[in-house]
């Protein structure tokens, strides 16, 4: 081994001590939150797969940036542990195995190129700058160091002067690069790991949708999250893995809208509070759009929220809960989990929510409906149809959930056509007519728990008393919060989106289509059926059946934009510089699509509500229903089993 190869080993053992005892001092903060079952065993055994598969299938959707983690990281972390077992003599002393060396750190040279390419001399907008702005420079300081000083020792010390500037670059970018570990980029390196081992949702990495909000208990002494304290440890973990490319702001609704959020500057202000003393002060990426002004000061005891604090109120009402930012998250930090968390504590605790947002809830406190409605019109739009209701019924093979949007005269329309479409196909069906509470979504995504518990264990004890194999529902929101959270208090049914009941009746032939003359058309993902509920397929598989020309979005299936109307944000109100339903109909509008396919009672009114020419706005069963009168007969009808 060369003098400059011992040195090398030498270099990387203290590096690797400076960066373990700043990752120590960071670690030490997230000790001040709440205590959080943790199954440590498995996440260490599940690392492996969740870095390498689950992360870089979110990394991978930009290949540029794929190819560069790869390298950058591969390299960095293969050249440094092979220079530190250069240390054992029959190793070190091995020509071959430098020049091994020497090809791993050849690679991270290669990404430490790619990432300046990336940032230099224009940086793309959703990338944060600052501290960042020197990763380039000091990956590509440690990786040529390493390279020369390896290049050196497979020949033998053939280029000693060579080797002794490589040790000097490899020690300068190295100890750079283990300052960051801290405050810096690098923090993220062993945060991310962290934060996988120790994921809020481990379920996420089984295949499972693992959306559904966790249960406040109502009888804690502090209802929600006031302070970084409150947030469970792994939350903490999960703030400090943010590495901040801006995928999610690009992704997001709001901030695209010019509403005063942006997910990854939320991620840092929140990142930032745990630390004493804490300010919004370094950050260096885009800003809130529209910010209201704060004081940007906060620490692991100090409010998150308001006017003297990190954030502004306005700022978690401006989020529709749509997930887009979790969806593009490469490092699959749970965003909306913690606006919701934030939320909880401004209902409950402060009553502070915006002006608009208290009328709804006050109506879902003491009429079980945010418009203050008679439940018992919840079935007029049903006039002149006949329409079953379970109480004189007992039981049906199908439960038709209908919903919130059952009182409004756009999703009457839709009900009607499915209502239709089930009596057509002879589906043994009833409702609940006037037992049928509000599900209880509007205050779940207003941080409103109480009252969302209180209406999902009445509309549970209603559904104990009635037999039915599974629930149909047109509406996502409804469907979530049976599918998925109801489960926590004692609710387990098959719930199954209209528009997936509608393609197994077609399917088997129970409905008989006819061809709409291939008239184009785009289908819009509801949030709360596709990213929440993973459901993509039977609506397209649906639309195919009905011989439509069918034109995708720029953005869709899970990775669809947001209508706008998710997340209680049509009744927050928060003003922005466009409206989301305008962004998202634009979008709709560029594929040359004549009509926009709909499958959410929210995203049709949103949609429908753009003014200006743009395509028409069409329910699924609208359009199945349409088909079916097409068809030249009908066969006979059976009851589903």
């Amino acid at each position: 081994m060369t003098d400059t190869a011992l040195a090398l080993a030498l270099v990387v053992l203290a590096i690797g001590l400076v960066a373990g005892a700043l990752a120590v001092r960071r670690a030490l903060l997230w000790r001040v939150g709440q205590a959080a079952t943790v199954d440590w065993v498995a996440g260490l055994l599940a690392l492996p797969k969740r870095y390498l598969v689950d992360v870089h299938h979110v990394v991978g959707r930009d290949p540029y940036a794929a190819r560069m983690h790869a390298l950058a990281a591969g390299g960095l972390l293969a050249g440094s542990a092979l220079a530190l077992l250069g240390l054992i003599p029959v190793l070190g002393d091995a020509r071959l195995y430098w020049w091994v060396v020497a090809l791993a750190f050849a690679a991270a040279l290669a990404g430490g190129f790619m990432v300046g390419r990336r940032r230099l001399p224009v940086k793309p907008a959703r990338l944060s700058g600052g501290r960042f702005q020197l990763l380039p420079f000091l990956l590509a300081a440690y990786a040529a160091g390493g390279f020369l000083v390896a290049l050196d020792a497979s020949l033998g010390g053939a280029l000693r002067p060579l080797g002794w500037i490589g040790l000097a670059l490899a020690a300068a970018g190295g100890l750079g690069l283990a300052r960051q570990i801290d405050r810096g980029p690098m923090r993220h390196a062993f945060a991310g790991a962290a934060h996988l081992v120790a994921h809020p949702r481990p379920g996420r990495f089984e295949g499972k949708p693992a959306t559904a909000l966790a249960p406040l208990d109502l009888d804690a002494p502090r209802l929600g999250v006031a302070t970084p304290a409150d947030f469970a440890f792994n939350r903490l973990i999960g703030f400090d893995a943010c590495i901040q490319c801006g995928r999610c702001e690009t992704a997001c609704p709001a901030f695209a809208a010019g509403q005063p959020l942006n997910p990854k500057r939320l991620i840092q202000d929140l990142a930032a509070a745990i630390q004493p003393g804490a300010t919004n002060g370094t950050y260096a990426g885009s800003p809130y759009p529209n910010a209201r002004p704060v004081a940007g000061v906060g620490g692991p005891g100090l409010p998150i929220v308001g006017i003297g604090a990190m954030i502004h109120p306005d700022t978690l009402w401006s989020c529709t809960t749509c997930r887009a930012c979790v969806e593009e998250c490469p490092m699959m930090i749970e965003h909306v989990d913690a606006i919701l968390d934030l939320r909880r504590f401004q209902t409950l605790e402060l009553g502070a929510l915006p002006v608009k947002a208290s009328p709804p809830l006050m109506e879902l406190r003491y009429a079980d409906e945010p418009g203050g409605r008679p439940l018992a019109a919840r079935t007029d739009f049903a006039a002149g149809l006949t329409l079953p209701v379970m109480a004189a019924k007992g039981r049906a093979e199908v439960l038709l959930w209908l919903g919130e949007g059952a009182y409004e005269l756009r999703y009457g329309r839709t009900l009607r056509a499915l209502v239709t479409l089930l009596q057509r196909a002879g589906v043994d069906f009833a409702v609940l007519g006037p037992e049928e509470r509000d599900c209880g979504d509007l205050a779940r995504r207003l941080g409103d728990e109480a009252t969302f518990q209180r209406l999902a264990t009445e509309n549970i004890a209603t559904l104990s008393r009635y037999s039915f194999a599974r629930i149909v529902t047109a509406d996502p929101h409804a469907l979530h919060a049976l599918r998925n959270e109801y489960r926590a208090f004692g609710g387990d049914y098959e719930v199954v989106h209209h528009s997936a009941f509608l393609d197994d009746l077609v399917a088997q032939g129970r409905l008989a289509v006819g061809g709409l003359n291939g008239a184009r058309v785009t289908y819009h993902d509801p949030c709360y059926l596709g990213r929440y509920n993973g459901e993509v397929d039977a609506p397209r598989r649906l639309l195919d059946r009905l011989g439509l020309e069918r034109l995708e979005m720029e953005r869709s299936g899970r990775r669809s934009m947001c209508c706008g109307g998710g997340g209680g944000a049509p009744v927050s109100d928060i003003e922005g510089e466009r409206r989301i339903p305008d962004i998202r109909m634009g979008q709709a509008g560029a594929t040359g699509a004549a009509i926009v396919a709909v499958a959410c009672p929210q995203c049709s009114a949103m949609l429908e509500g753009v003014t200006g020419e743009r395509p028409d706005v069409a329910d699924i069963a609208e359009l199945v229903l349409r088909a079916v009168e097409a068809a030249p007969a009908t066969p006979r009808a059976e009851t589903l089993a």
